[in-house]
């Protein structure tokens, strides 16, 4: 009995460390028209986040098959579905700084931050130079 309370304990003790990080699955937003655009998860690598594309919430399934045509990196004519599109990342508290968004639609990359809100949202800035000229979204785990 002791062991399966200790085991709960452990496995509670996960799930809550978990959200205090960036890292699963998040549903991205469009700042402009509050629609949920697709899945976005995050991986830890060499000691850095970065974000995925894992699904993409279009009901065309030609969306599902774009390519990055506009990107001018090594993503250049790749799927969109599976890029890698935040890159970089390094934790500093509940702020995640020093990486890169990509806008796969438009093939430009951006500085950028993220930010784990006490409400449970991720706040997303891409910007250029300064963080003052920029973006910003809010995400929320996708469950």
């Amino acid at each position: 009995m002791n062991k399966i309370i200790v085991i709960l304990f452990f496995l509670i003790g996960l799930t809550v460390q978990s959200q205090d990080k960036i890292y699963g699955k998040w549903k991205t937003v469009d700042d402009n028209t509050g629609e949920v655009k697709g899945i976005v998860e995050f991986f830890e690598k060499d000691g850095k986040a970065h974000g995925r594309i894992v699904k993409i919430l279009h009901p065309d399934p030609v969306k599902q098959k774009e390519i990055c045509s506009r990107c001018k990196d090594e993503r250049k004519d790749q799927l969109i579905l599976g890029m890698v599109v935040i890159r970089d990342l390094k934790e500093d508290g509940k702020y995640y700084r020093g990486g890169k968004v990509l806008d796969p639609e438009i093939g430009r990359e951006y500085q950028c931050y993220a930010k784990l809100l006490d409400d449970g949202k991720l706040k997303l800035r891409g910007y250029l130079g300064i963080p003052l000229i920029g973006r910003t979204q809010y995400w929320f785990r996708d469950k």
